[in-house]
């Protein structure tokens, strides 16, 4: 439904550098982060991922096409069941799964399928069956990270339950910022999508 364009040669280096820089946030957060497999409150209620989140959920639905398609065609099942029941209200073009851009549609995006489940999520077992190639958003979340252009610091509501301002400045994750929009300049796309739309073919 989206582009054709492959990634490009340095994604996995943004995400080595993403994933290693989650690693060492969570090594100095120790009990303050409370991500588990099994917590599944960040897999609930759309969110837009960029043309290079969804070029690398298509490589990994590659992947599992070839490896585990019984895996690959319940993922896709249960991405069509999710654009059936929500697709009504999407705030974009369901030809294309890319979003709007007016100011209209961005104000509907917000309250767009805020209680609706992810459909790489296996309810099951409460794991990301496309964990290897997540969005950046979920690489990011949980840690505090940087919020938009200020200096305020944003993590899981779960998490830091009772941590000071210094004890969660403290355990700031790094993300580099400079490297992903290179990437996205790279695929030359400005719009996004959501994730049930890049997980189909």
């Amino acid at each position: 439904m989206l582009g054709g364009m492959g990634l490009p040669a340095k994604d996995s280096e943004l995400v080595q550098i993403v994933d290693a820089a989650l690693g060492e946030a969570a090594r100095r957060a120790g009990e303050w982060l409370v991500c588990r497999v099994g917590c599944t409150q960040c897999c609930f209620g759309a969110f837009a991922i960029s043309e290079l989140d969804a070029l690398r959920l298509r490589t990994g639905m590659e992947v599992l096409r070839a490896a585990e398609p019984e895996l690959a065609a319940e993922i896709e099942r249960r991405a069509r069941a999710w654009i059936a029941s929500e697709g009504e209200g999407f705030p974009g073009d369901l030809g294309t799964g890319l979003l709007g851009e007016s100011d209209a549609e961005r104000e509907r995006f917000e309250e767009f399928a805020n209680e609706a489940a992810c459909p790489a999520l296996d309810a099951a077992t409460g794991r990301c069956d496309v964990y290897a190639w997540r969005p950046m958003t979920c690489r990011v979340f949980g840690p505090p990270v940087l919020m938009g252009e200020g200096d305020r610091l944003g993590h899981c509501e779960l998490c830091f339950v009772g941590a000071s301002e210094a004890e969660v400045k403290a355990c700031e994750m790094t993300v580099p910022h400079g490297l992903e929009a290179g990437l996205l300049d790279e695929v030359d796309a400005k719009s996004e999508t959501v994730v049930a739309f890049a997980l189909l073919r």
